[in-house]
């Protein structure tokens, strides 16, 4: 079992409450009317203890009663007020909140889709997921409750003290006595919350991350099948154990640094009772004045506590949108061009020429905390591809073949810029991938991975996704060329069935088909197979080759092959050998030399090849392809 680990400093970073007001710049309107009200609700605070010791005047003096009936009606009016105030204060604050709260998940989240794949291959699904819920919550709160909260309390601080000192600046200088107690314990207090602040997100993260993989459809029957549900529970129980015991040791801290609080406040009523009762016994201050004082104690005090308490709450805060930052800092590294080009109308040509390519280190693509170790690797990636170079001409099928972990899936990755060549190029009509803009780039190649994915949707949101819009005509053309209409047909909702996550209702083979009726909505002129029948039993690769043979028809095809049977007819095929080209030719000239493809394809040759072979015909023989597939 993984231990918690975090590359999240052990003190808060300078500028981060900066970057914090930068973000909240957007909602500075909101802000100004939020501070208006709270000045107003301040003053009000304020007022209510002097009209309570003009009450008690009145009663040592015998004046009219009507006198202390208005003031009491006075007191009831601004107390309602100060209610409505209230209310109307909250709903800015939480606007203010919300809003950022939205703000912050749409950057992160956008951010995050633009990562590179490097990315999502070393973090940890529940600790990302953590980011964008606990820590953005997290970081809501400053605004919603420490913002509110600490702007109020500021200004009730102010006027109460302003109002104190015109009293009795004798009391006022005793009650600011043990004012240092507040301050001095606040400010280590914050240290060690945004400390425990800290480990609480760690350990989350560890739980959810746990959670997201064995609640999976492939993690919880890998459980099931080795029989471990005990055990994840038992190891489960253990993370949850540790968030619980954070949760608990956090709240008592909060909780003994508040009694404290509470005790000096009391110590400093009981001063202020002692000092004004004897100013007042010896003339030297009104009755009421005394209970103006008392009074006036809670409005400073009860602030001096919140704002202590605040100053926690802050620095916990802090800690969430520095999580937050540590994600929208980090570099996507596959960018647009500032002068995007498209790729040229018609057949499409697919270049590699004299390509390097080294996967990146990890520090340059992740953090730490998102991959649970102490510090990320900064060495660099040995090199995978060694100076490759080929063409496939517009409508050509090159296939790509070798041994396991050779190459092949890097070289496929690198066109539709999933990766960056280290140097060289790889080129689409002539056009540099890295020039050419991400529209252009996606709508003209289309990827078939051998797992390809399908969220927990409908069929039918399965497709859209390809091609947003797109009629019902549309999409039943698509799954009749991928040969899977009948199957969709015959289901209670059709377009509307939910297939399950990542398509798990669905058979591998129909789950590829869907894949390749949605490669066929996009109509992408060149089409990317990724050893796409790999994992399928002979029927299913049947089914799927004639659907493939549909998918290929008349485009530019780079084919990643697993089972070599499948490939004989391509235009050119490449042996691919510790990343690099070992050799080059059609079928009949690569086993005439009788090197490595030929081994390999004798190797698997011992099995009988699959009826339906996949869309093998030749540039020039593909005319007639066509008519034979739409007849069939």
């Amino acid at each position: 079992m993984m231990g918690v680990t975090s590359d999240a400093p052990a003190k808060v970073r300078r500028g981060t409450l900066r970057r914090v007001l930068a973000f909240a710049r957007p909602h500075r309107a909101k802000l100004l009317v939020f501070l208006l009200l709270t000045v107003v609700s301040a003053a009000l605070a304020v007022t209510t203890p002097l009209l309570a010791g003009r009450v008690v005047d009145a009663i040592v003096k015998g004046a009219n009663p009507s006198v202390v009936v208005w003031l009491a009606v006075v007191i009831a009016v601004i107390a309602l007020t100060d209610a409505g105030l209230g209310v109307v204060e909250r709903w800015q604050s939480t606007r203010i909140g919300e809003g950022l709260i939205y703000d912050l998940r749409r950057a992160v989240f956008g951010h995050v889709q633009k990562m590179p794949v490097a990315f999502f291959t070393r973090t940890r699904t529940g600790a990302l997921v953590s980011r964008l819920n606990n820590d953005v919550i997290g970081a809501q709160r400053a605004f919603t409750s420490t913002l509110s909260g600490f702007v109020t309390n500021i200004i009730q601080l102010v006027l109460a003290l302003g109002v104190m000192f015109a009293l009795s600046w004798q009391v006022t200088a005793l009650a600011l006595v043990l004012l240092p107690v507040f301050v001095l314990p606040a400010k280590r207090m914050g240290k060690r919350m945004a400390e425990m602040q800290r480990e609480a997100s760690s350990l989350n993260a560890e739980m959810v991350t746990q959670s997201t993989e064995r609640f999976s459809a492939p993690g919880a029957t890998l459980v099931k099948l080795f029989g471990r549900p005990d055990r994840e529970e038992r190891e489960f129980g253990e993370k949850a154990a540790q968030v619980r015991d954070i949760g608990i040791r956090t709240a008592m801290a909060t909780r003994w640094f508040m009694t404290g609080l509470t005790l000096v406040s009391s110590l400093a009523q009981a001063l202020v009772y002692g000092l004004g009762g004897y100013l007042a016994l010896t003339g030297h201050l009104a009755a009421g004045a005394v209970v103006s004082l008392a009074l006036l104690l809670t409005r400073l005090y009860a602030p001096l506590t919140a704002l202590a308490n605040a100053r926690v709450d802050l620095m916990t805060a802090l800690v969430s949108f520095e999580r937050v930052f540590e994600v929208l800092d980090l570099d996507p590294m596959i960018k647009e061009s500032e002068n995007p080009r498209t790729v040229p109308d018609g057949p499409v040509s697919v270049e590699f020429s004299d390509v390097r390519f080294a996967y990146p280190s990890a520090d340059k693509v992740s953090l730490a905390s998102l991959e649970s170790v102490a510090t990320l690797d900064t060495r660099g990636g040995e090199e995978v591809l060694h100076g490759i170079s080929f063409e496939a001409l517009g409508g050509q099928l090159v296939a790509v073949v070798g041994s396991s972990g050779a190459g092949k899936s890097t070289l496929a990755s690198l066109v539709p810029r999933l990766y960056d060549v280290d140097s060289g190029a790889v080129r689409l009509s002539g056009v540099d991938v890295r020039d050419l803009s991400f529209d252009s780039l996606r709508a003209t190649v289309g990827v078939v991975t051998q797992d390809g994915h399908l969220f927990h949707d409908t069929i039918r949101a399965n497709l859209e996704y390809a091609s947003p819009g797109a009629s019902d005509e549309e999409l039943w053309d698509s799954l009749r060329r991928a040969r899977l209409l009948d199957l969709v047909a015959s289901l209670p909702d059709q377009l509307d069935t939910v297939v399950g996550e990542r398509g798990y209702r669905l058979s591998g083979g129909e789950r590829q088909r869907l894949t390749i009726a949605r490669l066929l909505l996009a109509k992408p002129r060149v089409v990317i197979l990724d050893e796409a029948t790999a994992h399928l039993d002979s029927e299913s690769e049947a089914a799927v080759q004639e659907a493939l043979t549909e998918a290929l028809n008349g485009r530019t095809a780079l084919v990643i092959a697993h089972r070599l049977s499948t490939i004989r007819n391509a235009d050119q095929i490449l042996v691919l050998e510790h990343g690099e080209i070992v050799e080059r030719g059609t079928h009949t000239e690569l086993m005439a030399a009788e090197g490595r493809y030929a081994d390999l394809y004798n190797t698997q040759f011992a099995q009988p090849p699959v009826v339906g072979v996949f869309p093998t015909p030749k540039f020039s023989e593909r005319a007639g392809v066509a008519e034979a597939a739409q007849t069939s």
